[in-house]
């Protein structure tokens, strides 16, 4: 049985899955006597797995001629089509909403972005906690087809340490074993994965609750923390109850978005040990201490001229406040501190936000849910220019530590330089056409920002003028850019020019 599944093609099990999936909110429905919503989503899960299975049957004995194409193309349908599925039991909860808004509101769970339509008052608990499901599902998708699909072809952050051009790596190559047996191997890392993933949520949700957070707000957390998409059924991020004891320990549980050496079983090294030599973890370490260090001298200065120095707590709320967004922010998660506003009560200064949104572009690791172009790429550029300026001192010196240290100072930096420059063009290309809606230049760079790097809360904290805007009040034309826009910024640039590779439509 398991054998003919995995025959079928990758998105008939994604719609399967999702299918599926509709039933834990349909469960909590019935849990809290939600009845009208129960009765949509497990008929809405009982139809859709209907229609799995007859497409399933449909497609059972169709041969894929190119395993390569064919799941790069599965993680652009993934992004794009399946939210036309998920987004059916929103629109018919809510009633009063379009379809495109729905899709909008599935499109940037599944990428793991958080940015919503609407209002935390006006979803029923049993929507809220699907659109945490969602993003957590999408979230282990991305952890699964990094190492599975994208680590092989060299792609998602992997071309800055591979010795194989990006796009070009074994999967093109004439390995028939692993060509033909994608699927299974999809399954095996899947396999592997899904208990640490689902053991570190459960874990994190435990911890909330604990903490004092409700039942409903400690599991979307947890889930949105293990995600990095910054969803919450509450008002707002502040709101939930666990206090400061809540955010150290979501604190603790955003590593994971660091760096892939805090869960990966395939990385040489043990424990600690192996996190301390991680180039992503001592850069995210870096900045997580540095930024939060000026933005709180910034505010002491600030409280001198106030006279507000007396004020130990409030100092370190502020420091506190810092640190914890800078790291939310900085793993493009989007939850903001109780007590980010304690600095700004403190100094009387405003915190710009766009060092905020300078952190969520650098992003956090390589195969992680984590968005943003990458901490190994910013560290491929700082060795590359580390080894320019020791040249400037010995024009003659040879580089050392091994033919890997060159191959990421040289191949390496050149192949990051490449992804900074096709996200910089998506940037730009993004901006003019959200502009071409109406919206300002820095209403236009926000969302792009927010969108490619898929943290949508960075809308929510940056302020644009005297007039900030909201997802909501875009009109439906920039909303779509702005979807794709997440799809984009989940799959990375240059996976997608990586379609448009000729060898992969050859026969």
């Amino acid at each position: 049985m398991l054998a003919r599944i995995l025959q079928l093609p990758f998105m008939v099990i994604l719609m399967g899955i999702g299918a599926a999936a509709m039933y834990l909110p349909a469960a909590h429905a019935a849990a809290i006597g939600d009845w009208p919503v129960m009765r949509v989503f497990a008929l809405s899960g009982a139809i859709f797995l209907i229609l799995t299975v007859m497409i399933g049957i449909a497609t059972a004995n169709r041969k894929i001629r190119s395993p390569a194409r064919s799941h790069l193309l599965a993680l652009v349908g993934t992004f794009t089509l399946l939210p036309l599925m998920l987004a059916v039991p929103v629109v018919e909860v809510l009633g009063d909403t379009s379809y495109f808004n729905a899709w909008f509101e599935m499109v940037s769970s599944l990428t793991t972005t958080g940015a919503t339509l609407f209002e935390a008052e006006r979803l029923p608990d049993s929507v809220h906690l699907w659109r945490a499901q969602v993003a957590w599902m999408g979230g282990f998708f991305v952890w699964v087809t990094a190492v599975a699909i994208l680590a092989p072809m060299n792609l998602g952050g992997y071309e800055v340490l591979a010795p194989h051009e990006a796009g070009r790596g074994p999967m093109q190559s004439a390995d028939v074993s692993w060509s033909s047996d994608g699927t299974t191997r999809l399954l095996r890392h899947a396999t592997r994965l899904f208990p640490i993933y689902t053991g570190l949520t459960v874990t994190l949700w435990i911890a909330l609750l604990i903490a004092g957070s409700p039942p409903l707000a400690a599991l979307c957390h947890a889930m949105s923390t293990l995600s990095t998409s910054g969803i919450t059924p509450l008002a707002d991020f502040e709101s939930a109850g666990a206090g400061i004891a809540g955010e150290v320990l979501i604190c603790l549980f955003l590593v994971f978005a660091l760096t892939r050496a805090s869960f990966s079983v395939d990385l040489p090294g043990i424990g600690i040990r192996r996190l301390t030599r991680d180039p992503e973890f001592r850069i995210g370490l870096a900045l997580v201490v540095a930024v939060p260090a000026l933005l709180f001298l910034r505010h002491w200065f600030g409280a001198l001229e106030v006279e507000e120095m007396g004020d130990i707590p409030a100092a370190g709320q502020a420091l506190w406040g810092a640190i914890f967004t800078v790291m939310s922010f900085l793993t493009t998660t989007g939850f903001v501190s109780t007590s980010w506003s304690e600095a700004q009560n403190w100094s009387g200064l405003a915190t710009p936000g766009l060092i905020l949104m300078g952190l969520a572009l650098v992003g956090g690791g390589v195969a992680t849910t984590a968005g943003g172009v990458k901490l190994l790429r910013v560290y491929a550029l700082y060795k590359h220019g580390a080894r320019e300026m020791d040249k400037l001192v010995h024009p003659n010196s040879v580089g050392g530590s091994g033919s890997a240290a060159r191959r990421l100072r040289r191949e390496g930096a050149y192949v990051a330089w490449i992804s900074f420059m096709l996200f910089g063009i998506s940037m730009a290309v993004v901006t003019l056409a959200l502009s071409a809606f109406g919206l300002s230049f820095q209403a236009a760079t926000t969302v792009a920002v927010a969108t490619l790097s898929t943290t949508g809360p960075v809308l929510n904290v940056t302020l644009i003028g005297e007039a900030p805007i909201t997802y909501a009040s875009l009109h439906d034309g920039a909303k779509l850019i702005a979807a794709f826009a997440m799809v984009v910024g989940r799959l990375e640039t240059l996976a997608l020019i990586a379609l448009l590779n000729p060898e992969f439509w050859r026969r």
